[in-house]
């Protein structure tokens, strides 16, 4: 049984660091938000010790440990002396009553100091964690928001032309239509960006803590609510990624990356690390799915390999007319293009007035042969 199911006071959930990294760095490696659903009555209390834990936020306290212990003796002191002032006529019934309810004040305001002091210590309250729900809120837009509850990957097209791979628990928000000199889509979980070419108009990802700006090129974000890193890996062309200018103390320098290199953030250190060479970081490397590195490059290759490899990329299902399409072979290279593009490339090439449609994650391709 896990210690925290024996938890019933407030108090035990406040001693508790990985309580106190679930609620104050949004770090959730021990699953505290599922088992707190687990119970109505447990969800009442983990939420009042959730509002007292925030409550102790103290900015800018620069409290050691003399200071804890001065401070703590002055407040006992306080009380005894409250408490021998009174009258001595009092019955015991009422002195107890009443040396209880000091003895619980002390307590608190004990516990209290400990607390903002532990937080101060171990949880550096000068680097702040900055929410999904806080960088949507920063938008004056009307953002449309998409979320993948299922356990597959699912297709975003946005009005741009660019196309977003959104994994599992994850979710994306962007306007419907992109207007004025940027383009600005926000991350939480994970996402491949395949970013139409528009110099004049920069693309933005804000994930996290972190900002990831392109003009055109493949990249990926991983960036979940309940992890420690965020991690930007480009597959082609360049990424710049800096700081959110939410986070205070932040010098928001600018990390360039090219093809095959990456960067870590440390969420609680406010650091970056940049990786030149991702095959020698094992997390990393066993991270790389199919759609970074299947090569999109085709010479006199069947339309239906083609199909194929786009399938396996993105997870989609592509149905074609397999018998007016059996002897035609193509010539052409898709990469550093949206899904959209290929396709669009594809029918092109097949001609015979080829298009298609796209419907989520299927894709039907509408033609009467090759040329």
């Amino acid at each position: 049984m896990q210690k925290r199911n024996t938890y019933t006071e407030i108090e035990d959930f406040l001693s508790d660091e990985s309580f106190q990294s679930w609620i104050l760095l949004k770090i959730d490696n021990d699953g505290w938000e599922e088992w707190t659903l687990e119970s109505r009555q447990r969800a009442k209390l983990v939420e009042d010790a959730r509002h007292l834990l925030l409550a102790m936020k103290v900015p800018d306290s620069k409290l050691s440990t003399s200071d804890i212990r001065r401070a703590l003796e002055t407040t006992w002191l306080k009380i005894e002396e409250k408490e021998n002032q009174k009258d001595l006529s009092e019955n015991s019934n009422v002195k107890f009553l009443r040396k209880c309810f000091l003895n619980g004040v002390a307590a608190t305001l004990i516990f209290g100091l400990i607390s903002v002091w532990s937080y101060k210590n171990y949880f550096h309250t000068d680097n702040k964690v900055v929410t999904y729900k806080e960088l949507i809120d920063e938008n004056s837009e009307g953002l449309v928001e998409q979320t993948n509850n299922s356990d597959k990957p699912q297709i975003i097209t946005l009005s741009d032309g660019s196309s977003v791979l959104l994994q599992p628990n994850s979710k994306l928000s962007y306007p419907k239509i992109f207007t004025g000199n940027e383009r600005k889509v926000y991350l939480s979980g994970e996402g491949f960006f395949e970013i139409s070419k528009n110099p004049k108009k920069p693309f933005y990802v804000y994930a996290n803590e972190i900002v990831t700006k392109v003009v055109g090129t493949s990249f990926r974000v991983k960036a979940y609510s309940d992890q420690p890193d965020v991690e930007v890996l480009v597959r082609t062309g360049k990424v710049k990624v800096r700081s959110n200018e939410m986070i205070s103390k932040s010098d928001h320098e600018e990390i360039i990356l090219l093809p095959n290199q990456a960067l870590r953030f440390v969420r609680n250190d406010l650091k970056f690390n940049k990786i030149t060479n991702i095959t020698q970081d094992v997390e990393l490397a066993q991270s790389v799915g199919n759609i970074e590195q299947l090569s999109f490059e085709f010479s006199d290759i069947p339309v239906s390999q083609i199909f194929e490899t786009i399938e396996q990329a993105y997870l989609v299902d592509i149905d074609y007319p397999k018998d007016k399409l059996k002897d035609c072979h193509l010539t052409t290279s898709l990469s550093d293009q949206p899904l959209t593009e290929k396709l669009k490339i594809v029918c092109k090439s097949i001609g015979n007035n080829t298009s298609f449609e796209m419907n989520g994650n299927q894709v039907i391709i509408i033609s009467q042969g090759c040329n």
